[in-house]
């Protein structure tokens, strides 16, 4: 079995040597860049299973990469930064990045959030699981929620949506009225909480939001419960 491959990009030297080891030793396949440039290079000759992308790089910027990548498909990527503020992950999950890593950490932490990021990637893309193809379509004014074909209509027009702002809006309106913070709803929907920043939800949240709803600002549907987290309106 061919191992995965991974693109690791940073100014600092010191990182980028240390990371690349342990994702080696890791079993991983790995290529380096040091700067923004380097990095479009390096994406252009091979696309990899993953890229690991500091923010704040010499050249290009790492948000603008990250959005680059994003315009051209869904190669996972993990962000490292040396901010803290909620705003700045926040803006990274907003482009796509699948994870917010927050200098100074632990090589083998960074280890064990790439194999946690590539779990995820790649069972996205899954028939529907078995509770799936027993539950019936669910309607609510305006809104329709087909499991089986994993569709939603809004208004009788077609909503593209992606596989987790599916998954986590078939799982609210199959509980309606419920309370959910974003914890539990990392659980639930995503499987996991350890490796995933509590933000993706509020980004999948809000990119709900600007899909379903005519006015997201004040929403009919996805609504936030201030203090705890969010419901399902039917």
């Amino acid at each position: 079995m061919t191992s995965q491959s991974i693109l690791v990009v940073d100014d600092e030297p010191n990182i980028r040597e240390i990371v690349g080891l342990y994702l080696e030793r890791a079993g991983f396949q790995v290529r380096l860049a040091a700067d923004g440039p380097a990095a479009l290079q390096a994406l252009t000759a091979a696309l990899p299973d993953l890229v690991i992308l500091d923010v704040m790089l010499p050249g290009i910027d790492g948000l603008e990469i990250t959005r680059r990548l994003r315009r051209e498909g869904a190669t996972p990527v993990i962000l490292l930064t040396a901010r803290r503020e909620e705003a700045d992950r926040i803006e990274g999950l907003e482009l796509g990045a699948d994870d917010y890593v927050v200098k100074p950490f632990s090589p083998q932490e960074l280890v064990s959030r790439v194999r946690a990021v590539l779990r995820r990637t790649q069972s996205t893309e899954r028939a529907p699981v078995p509770a799936e193809r027993d539950q019936p379509s669910l309607s609510f004014e305006g809104l329709t929620i087909d499991p089986v074909a994993r569709s939603v209509q809004v208004g009788g027009a077609e909503v593209v949506l992606t596989v987790k702002e599916f998954d986590l809006l078939l799982f609210l309106a199959s509980h309606p009225r419920q309370v959910y913070n974003r914890e539990q709803l990392l659980a639930q929907v995503w499987g996991e909480t350890q490796y995933i920043d509590a933000s993706t939800v509020t980004v999948h949240v809000r990119r709900l939001r600007e899909k379903l709803e005519k006015d997201p600002a004040a929403p009919r549907y996805v609504q936030t419960v201030w203090g705890v987290g969010y419901r399902f309106s039917p």
